[in-house]
């Protein structure tokens, strides 16, 4: 499969810049990019689950490809907290957003017609990583029962609201009867899978719980010093990440919008040199269809877990 080469478009972000940026179209009522002022710049979002200069650097490649497809200005918007994702998503400040599983469900519940658009191809059998800092001398386990070897130790999840560092590693270790008083103090949240290997290798906390591609990027970059940070098990499969598009691109873009959307994703092929390298920094080789009822368990565990209350 070839392409042409994209063209670079100019990349709106900050408030700055986005109220700049409507004011110039307006005064010269220029109406051909798509982006007109009556329908403003498609705004593109994700969750903080990583460094901000690697998301900004994914994003920055994503946003100039879908403003070439879809001939619309497209504005990256960086949040810093999972929750802002979707606040913002619920708000109509973010357009289409880059969601883990519990993120999108709780985006797709508060925000009526919604529409879940695609995943990658590893997302629909993801796991999460579970590591121990070396000196801890926890043994690799081989099931989930083997989860009750962290009780008593210093633990710490990811963000709060993070489906791969939080909600699937609370519930295998909820079945392993594991809860979150038995861990030695209150278990922490380092805020990112990043974070999560870094406080651990440094022996902040014992042990961890991650999202498996991130783990296994760092280790193939060496940025991991696995004399120091070790693997120890890695969980049963679930449903994660996915693209949700609100309401309102669809009525400012048009109603067949979430079907260009999808198209313009699965399009997405390692057989093109810039089509790869964003697929390469998302750790996928293809995007794939997605629908809402994929993430019916992880509904189902986010009110177990009293993280899903509405």
């Amino acid at each position: 499969m070839t392409r042409a080469p994209i063209s670079r478009r100019t990349l709106i972000t900050g408030t700055a810049g986005f109220g700049l940026a409507m004011a110039l179209l307006a005064a010269c009522g220029d109406e051909s990019s798509g982006g007109s002022a009556a329908t403003g710049p498609l705004r593109i979002g994700a969750i903080p689950d990583q460094d901000p200069e690697k998301l900004n650097r994914l994003y920055g490649l994503l946003a100039t490809y879908l403003g070439a497809q879809l001939n619309v200005d497209v504005e990256y918007v960086p949040v810093t907290e999972y929750s802002a994702a979707v606040s913002l998503f619920r708000a109509g400040d973010l357009d289409l957003v880059w969601f883990g599983g519990l993120t999108g469900v709780q985006a797709s519940l508060s925000t009526p017609k919604s529409t879940v658009i695609a995943q990658r191809d590893i997302d629909a059998a993801f796991h999460s990583v579970f590591i121990a800092n070396a000196a801890a001398g926890i043994a690799p386990i081989t099931d989930v029962a083997g989860l009750a070897a962290f009780a008593g130790t210093r633990f710490t999840f990811g963000s709060e609201s993070s489906t791969s560092g939080r909600l699937m590693p609370q519930y295998f270790l909820d079945q392993a009867g594991v809860g979150p008083d038995d861990f030695e103090n209150e278990a922490g949240f380092s805020g990112s899978h990043d974070k999560t290997i870094d406080l651990v290798a440094a022996g902040t906390f014992e042990a961890g719980a991650l999202n498996e591609q991130v783990w296994r990027k760092r280790i193939k970059a060496g940025e991991v010093d696995t004399s120091q940070v070790v693997e120890v098990f890695v969980s049963p499969p679930y449903h994660d990440y996915h693209w949700i598009l609100g309401p309102s691109a669809s009525q400012r873009f048009g109603d067949d919008f979430a079907s260009r959307v999808l198209k313009a994703l699965t399009s997405l092929s390692m057989d093109n040199a810039d089509d790869a390298a964003i697929l390469e920094l998302f750790g996928a080789k293809a995007f794939i269809p997605a629908d809402a009822g994929d993430y019916g368990e992880i509904e189902a565990i986010g009110r177990k877990l009293g993280l899903i209350t509405e």
